[in-house]
């Protein structure tokens, strides 16, 4: 073979070497990236790992997602939701791909800006729904599960004990939050212990299996399992089997239906039927998965589209169904996922690369600003997306 040749066969070994081990360089993964590159040009901050909340930049913006009155009345940079919501982002893009760029940049740039919201003056430890420069703010649940659930993958697929022990903080602060009331369960807010909600027991539930896949240690699959059941007792609308948002402490019931309080029971049910054979589980997450296409999507002509929901809402409640889906193989909920998906790039997508909240279905009507956070999701929903060979 001579040298012109051997070369080339060097270079196409590569190519080919490169193809393979990053299997999902597909239309979706190249989604992904396209907008996680315009979340890192609009919403950087100069000389800082942090973003900001808006695009344009608005420092009087408030956030209505919170228990109590932002702590600054100007905000300089997300709160802790929206960038945890990209540290998910750049997770998923790393976990299907094995791109190590987007390792690095988890390690340099995501994680680093993350350690601004850890406040290590309440203990238990835990993040803060803002930035720690200022004082004091609310310390939610759900906020660190959500972390904590990025953290434990990232365990899973790198075995960097680092993360593991992050991990295991998080859980720390998560069961400060239970008590006997109301039979178990985990709290919202630790400042406003008024109400249990599915955003923190189902995703709560989630973590404590993640963590059993990841330790071994069956305290946590007992854990998960309870938490599974106390929300399953508590907060499922038999009628429909869909999912609930809180419980008060008197009992009461907030009825409002949200894509990932459902999705994560169904990624829940799905883990313990994995876990465990159960098949009571897995028929829990297939009775879950049929309601929640029923109520989410909606049909026009042949094919089904998801309806105008939170965009983060929806990305977790794709968790669910993917779960499902290296069960039984059942591709619909995902197809559908993919429709809608094609028709938002295609006709809810700004020149700059950016997306609007809560819009899947024409006529799109384009906001003045664009949250960080429905970037981050739409992110985490195309590079998911890239994982499933239709």
């Amino acid at each position: 073979m001579g040298r012109k040749y051997f070369l080339l066969y060097l270079i196409l070994l590569s190519f080919c070497s490169c193809a393979t081990k990053y299997k999902s360089l597909n239309v979706n993964y190249h989604r992904a990236t396209q907008t996680l590159d315009s979340i890192y040009k609009y919403y950087s901050v100069n000389n800082s790992s942090l973003l900001r909340e808006t695009y344009p930049f608005q420092d009087t913006y408030k956030a209505t997602y919170l228990a109590s009155e932002p702590t600054s009345s100007v905000n300089q940079f997300s709160y802790l939701w929206p960038y945890s919501g990209v540290f998910s982002a750049v997770n998923t893009i790393y976990e299907v791909s094995g791109n190590k760029f987007y390792k690095e940049m988890l390690d340099n740039k995501v994680l680093p800006g993350l350690e601004n919201y850890f406040d290590s003056l309440r203990k238990p430890f835990a993040y803060s729904s803002y930035v720690n420069t200022v004082s004091p703010s609310d310390r939610f649940y759900d906020d660190n599960i959500w972390l904590g659930i990025d953290f434990t993958n990232l365990y899973l697929l790198t075995k960097n004990k680092e993360y593991l022990k992050k991990a295991n903080l998080i859980w720390n602060f998560i069961e400060s939050g239970t008590d006997s009331v109301l039979g178990g369960g985990i709290y919202w807010c630790e400042q406003k212990k008024e109400s249990k909600n599915t955003c923190s027991n189902a995703p709560g539930a989630v973590f404590a299996l993640k963590l059993y896949q990841a330790t071994g240690e069956k305290s946590f699959l007992d854990k998960g399992t309870r938490l599974y059941e106390w929300t399953k007792r508590n907060l499922q609308d038999k009628s429909d089997e869909l999912y609930y948002d809180n419980i008060n402490l008197s009992g009461h019931i907030g009825k409002a239906k949200y894509p990932y309080n459902s999705g994560q029971m169904l990624q829940a049910a799905s883990l313990l039927y994995k876990l465990s054979k159960n098949k009571d589980y897995l028929d829990d997450a297939q009775k879950l998965a049929t309601a929640s296409s029923n109520y989410f999507f909606s049909k026009r002509g042949n094919i089904n589209y998801l309806k105008d929901e939170n965009d983060w809402f929806i990305a977790v409640m794709l968790r669910g169904f993917y779960e499902l889906y290296t069960i039984d193989h059942n591709p619909k909920y995902l197809k559908d996922y993919q429709e809608s998906l094609d028709f938002l790039w295609k006709n809810g997508r700004t020149e700059k690369g950016l997306f609007d909240d809560n819009q899947f279905n024409a006529p799109f009507k384009e906001k003045k600003t664009k949250w960080l956070l429905t970037q981050a999701a739409l992110v985490e929903i195309y590079a998911r997306l890239s994982n499933f060979k239709q």
